[in-house]
């Protein structure tokens, strides 16, 4: 009706002015022979009313016309086309009396001309062009059949079949029309589904990663070219990883359903939020907001996770991190803010898991130093300059030595000695990891090879080495060529590791363990889903970490939990190891729990090769009073 109405809207001048011409040649060659009120008052009405309707119609024509309202408008349209048409008709037939057979032809060229006209005008009206057509023709039809005149007669004869014709070809037209405008229509759904497609994430109905940058490339040209301020945020949820893998991608769908509704209720008009991918949201406050002011807002994001998520009959708790920048100040280009909020987002989930942080100079400096080492590693002879140190693992219950863990090091002309914890981090995130895991392993292989047969070799794997068949595949090659009992070799996986990929990392343990080798969890009880873990995987050990041996002689609570877990392995037939044993009163605490493996400064610090054999060599545990005391 939108498109009727604004089709026709078009045609008002023309036709207005085709009636008025009509009607003023009409009463002018009828003139002085015809009443005045047929000549003069009549047409002049006519006229007149046309006119108004010009008039109007400029002040309509761009007007938005709601749908009820078209409708009304259309209706009146054929009630006004019939009205018009009759009393033109009524008029012409009017002046007949009155005329001569040249006035005759005017009259009969007058309605014909007019009618044709009108029904031209009217084509995208179809009702109103029918209405106009019987009102005007058919009296005017049987008019001329009725009066006997034989001229008359054919002349109404040949209009009607004219009409006939004329009124066939606007049903085919406006059937036409109607199906363009439906085409239209439906061209302008599909763009529409497919704009939604392109820029609104499936899941969630929230914006999506291309919908976000694009608002976020906009934002910054703005604070390039403006100094506009506004913030950038990237969420990333803790603990979903596990929620996925352990109640399966349907619950895990439902849970990020209901983030992004939580989210979307937090919002507000300044605020912006979609999904990037995952278990990641972004979020983009065009807002100048202080950094007390971000920091609130992170806040708030946050605490949307503090209620558990029930979804169909499962009860999950997950929480989120955020990290935040504020444009201009670290960057004016949507990749570098980005970037740095993702950074920030990074060091949030490293040591304030759960809560906001903004991305700072002292970030900008960290970033600058990591882009070092990253240059640095790809650059450097990894085989000569990378290294090992071994810290022994002792069963102070038997008195012996039972295996050494290997720990990379890493000592640079330039940069000096680089933290394990650093620069494994930049390998892991650049995919040099592979290549270091290899060469680390072969060392620790041929320093094994040197060592008694009953003392093992524990090497930690990373997410990255895990979910890499390639790398697994160069593994087992390793592994086979050393000539090492692959029963001796341990690998540690840490919980971190197994909630990025679980079934990619369960396929790359299940063929080390066909091989022979043992799997160890490492750092257990510094995750969030240690328990729900354990009972799917394949384990032979696991090592307590050191954050609950630290208090063990003071803490009663760390006592419980140590105790718990100890009593767990002893169920399950799980080996125990507890790290980060410092003192005699934590060993004989520890062996009084119930376990009698042990790791930590108290037996020896990590020692490189050259001092490892006079270590296994020298070890007797009862040369050592704390330690005999301890096992004793």
């Amino acid at each position: 009706m939108g498109a009727q109405l604004a089709a026709f809207s078009r045609q008002v001048p023309l036709l207005y002015f085709i009636l008025s011409v009509n009607s003023i040649a009409l009463a002018f060659t009828h003139l002085g022979i015809a009443p005045t009120s047929l000549t003069v008052v009549f047409p002049g009405f006519l006229v007149g009313a046309c006119a108004i309707r010009c008039l109007i119609w400029p002040r309509r024509r761009d007007h938005v016309v709601e749908p009820k309202a078209a409708a009304r408008t259309l209706r009146a349209t054929v009630a006004l086309g019939g009205a018009l048409g009759f009393a033109f008709l009524a008029w012409a037939l009017s002046l007949f009396p009155y005329g001569d057979i040249s006035r005759y032809g005017h009259i009969l060229f007058f309605v014909g001309i007019t009618v044709v006209s009108c029904i031209f005008c009217l084509m995208h009206v179809r009702p109103a062009a029918l209405i106009l057509t019987g009102t005007v023709i058919a009296p005017f039809v049987i008019f001329l059949l009725a009066s006997g005149d034989v001229v008359h007669i054919a002349i109404g004869l040949n209009l009607f079949l004219v009409t006939i014709a004329m009124t066939y070809i606007l049903i085919i037209c406006s059937g036409q029309f109607a199906a363009m405008v439906n085409g239209q229509i439906e061209t302008r759904r599909l763009s529409n589904e497919n704009f939604r497609l392109a820029n609104v994430d499936s899941l969630t109905d929230l914006p999506n990663r291309r919908q976000f940058f694009h608002r976020l490339s906009v934002l910054a040209e703005r604070a390039g070219t403006e100094g506009h301020r506004f913030v950038v945020g990237v969420l990333d949820l803790d603990g979903f990883k596990a929620v996925n893998d352990l109640y399966g991608h349907g619950v895990g769908d439902r849970v990020l359903q209901e983030s992004g509704r939580r989210l979307l209720e937090l919002s507000d008009d300044t605020q912006f939020i979609a999904r990037l991918g995952g278990d990641e949201f972004g979020i983009i406050v065009d807002a100048d907001l202080d950094p007390e002011a971000v920091l609130a807002v992170g806040a708030k994001v946050c605490s949307v996770f503090d209620a558990p998520f029930s979804v169909a009959g499962i009860v999950a708790k997950i929480g989120g991190s955020v990290g935040f920048a504020l444009a201009p100040d670290a960057g004016t280009t949507a990749e570098l803010l980005y970037e740095r909020a993702d950074y920030a987002l990074y060091h949030a989930k490293a040591r304030y898991r759960g809560q906001p942080v903004i991305f700072s100079r002292e970030h900008e400096v960290e970033i600058r130093k990591l882009s070092t080492i990253e240059h640095t590693l790809r650059r450097i002879d990894l085989d000569a300059e990378l290294s090992l140190h071994f810290q022994p693992i002792v069963n102070v219950g038997t008195a012996r030595l039972v295996g050494f863990e290997a720990l990379a090091r890493w000592r640079n002309p330039e940069l000096g000695d680089v933290a394990p914890d650093v620069f494994i981090s930049v390998a892991e995130r650049t995919e040099l990891i592979g290549t270091i895991t290899q060469v680390l392993l072969r060392k620790a292989l041929a320093a094994a090879h040197s060592w008694p047969e009953d003392i093992f070799l524990s090497f930690n794997l990373s997410m990255h080495d895990l979910i890499s068949q390639v790398t697994i595949l160069q593994i087992v090659a390793l592994i086979e060529s050393s000539g090492i009992d692959p029963r001796r070799i341990i690998i540690e996986v840490t919980e971190t590791a197994l909630m990025q990929d679980y079934e990619r990392v369960q396929d790359s343990l299940r063929i080390l363990r066909s091989m022979g080798l043992k799997v160890a969890l490492d750092d257990f009880g510094s995750g969030q889903s240690s328990l729900s873990y354990v009972h799917q995987l394949s384990l032979d050990k696991i090592k307590i970490d050191r954050g609950f041996i630290r208090n063990i002689a003071t803490q009663e609570n760390a006592r419980n939990i140590v105790k718990t877990v100890i009593d767990l392995c002893r169920n399950l037939k799980f080996d125990c190891v507890v790290e980060g044993v410092e003192t005699a009163e934590q060993v004989e605490i520890i062996g009084r729990l119930g376990c009698s493996t042990m790791q930590g400064y108290f037996f020896a610090r990590p020692m490189p090769q050259s001092e490892v054999e006079t270590f296994i060599a020298n070890f007797r545990i009862s040369d050592d009073p704390r330690m005999a005391a301890a096992a004793g």
